[in-house]
């Protein structure tokens, strides 16, 4: 049982230099904390993350941790996690959170998931996998190498081009990983010059390129640089379109051309045929259901392509979106991000109802981060497939490479 004696909230900068909130309690346990991140592309789906009238700043959402979450959690004795994110639920008394705001809501619930945890004597990690009722493993790492979209500054349509490096081990593919990212940097800097490169929102290059087939071939080329492969034993190429961000009036626009969904259907087949692609997050809008209906798990077949088409917006974290998806057979795995929907207790519950479709999964950060490391823990304890926290690079994201690397230590010694 926990016992909260005090629980604060204050505001912190994130990766963007934007506010966010962070959330300290203390309990008979000692002292926990949490703090959130915040999306740029976001899905209309998403919980409500609530800020000023400014747009900017978080003290309403604060001021709900302090005036209305902290007495009402005060008054209980607390015992398990599901206990602790109903409260919270009940409190906000909205479908999407939208009352106190799942910043303030989140902040609070993984706080209280670190505190339960050091209360039953578990590693964090370990609690989230008795929650959820799933054997805990390490996940494969998708870094972040060069970035399009809302994230950058760039001509390129698609928000993301990931490496996921083959190896069994996590460590070693962290190293990889950072070996890819710096023969990137170089190869970038030789082609365009030092200032025409800079790094965008989640620390990944964002360069003068055109067509995001481009993007693809630097980044195979850095890869072939460090001796890395392409293959089963080197990396894999993810692309997270995002196309939400240039879907207008019925039609797409990438690489300067206005396709229909069937020819960006045939866009996206040509880019497979040619690339190591073994997934594609957010392939069409996130309405365009028409698009995801026919799309590319059945244009080809699993059995020789392996593709891996993931709903973000489209799904947003939330079981009534991701049933939907499932009955509609619009995708068949499933990004995990807690601030989409608000809660510990919720994002647990969208990963196993996922895995109960048979999808695979991947824990996912934002592009306005924190040092937070909870999606780590997050990642192993419901045995994610997958897990993204931007470039091998930053502080923010490395936070939770580093967490992962240390339980990789602690499980396998």
């Amino acid at each position: 049982m926990v016992k909260i004696s005090r629980i604060k909230a204050g505001k912190i900068i994130d990766s963007r230099g934007m506010p966010t909130v962070k959330a300290e309690l203390e309990t008979d346990f000692g002292k926990f904390s949490a703090s959130v991140p915040s999306g740029v592309s976001t899905g209309k789906y998403e919980a409500v993350e609530l800020r000023d009238e400014d747009r900017k700043g978080v003290s309403i959402a604060i001021g709900n941790i302090e005036k209305i979450i902290a007495p009402a959690l005060a008054k209980e004795d607390l015992t398990d996690q599901k206990q602790v994110d109903d409260i919270l639920i009940r409190l906000d008394g909205t479908e999407n959170k939208s009352r106190l705001g799942a910043n303030a809501i989140l902040a609070v619930s993984i706080a209280m998931c670190r505190a339960i945890a050091k209360e039953k004597n578990l590693p964090l990690y370990k609690y989230i996998s008795k929650i959820a009722a799933v054997d805990y493993g390490l996940p494969k790492p998708s870094f972040n190498m060069i970035e399009g979209g809302k994230h950058a500054e760039s001509g390129l349509a698609f928000q993301e081009f990931m490496i996921i490096p083959q190896k069994d081990n996590f460590s070693e593919n962290l190293k990889i990983g950072i070996e890819i990212y710096k023969s990137l940097k170089k190869l970038l800097e030789n082609k365009f010059g030092k200032k025409n490169i800079n790094l965008s929102k989640e620390g990944a290059f964002a360069a003068p390129l055109r067509e995001n087939a481009q993007a693809i071939e630097f980044i195979l080329e850095a890869a072939k640089n460090t001796g890395v492969g392409v293959y089963e034993d080197g990396i894999k190429i993810a692309i997270d379109a995002a196309a939400s961000e240039f879907f207008e009036n019925g039609s797409y626009k990438t690489d300067g051309v206005i396709f229909s969904r069937e020819q960006l259907t045939d866009f996206y087949l040509n880019l497979i045929k040619k690339y190591p692609i073994i997934l594609i997050e957010d392939p069409f809008a996130e309405e365009d259901y028409d698009a995801w209906s026919s799309s590319l798990q059945y244009k080809i077949p699993n059995t020789i392509y392996h593709i891996l088409v993931f709903g973000d917006d489209l799904t947003a974290t939330n079981l009534e979106r991701i049933r939907m998806a499932a009955d509609k057979n619009l995708c068949n795995a499933l990004i995990i991000k807690p601030n989409q929907i608000g809660t510990v207790t919720e994002t647990i519950e969208a990963a196993k109802l996922a895995k109960s479709y048979g999808w695979k999964i991947m824990v996912a950060n934002r592009a306005g981060e924190t040092e937070d490391d909870f999606i780590a823990d997050l990642a192993v304890g419901i045995g994610a497939d997958f897990i993204k926290s931007g470039a091998p690079f930053t502080k923010e994201r490395m936070a939770k490479y580093d967490r992962l690397v240390k339980i990789e230590k602690e499980i396998h010694g």
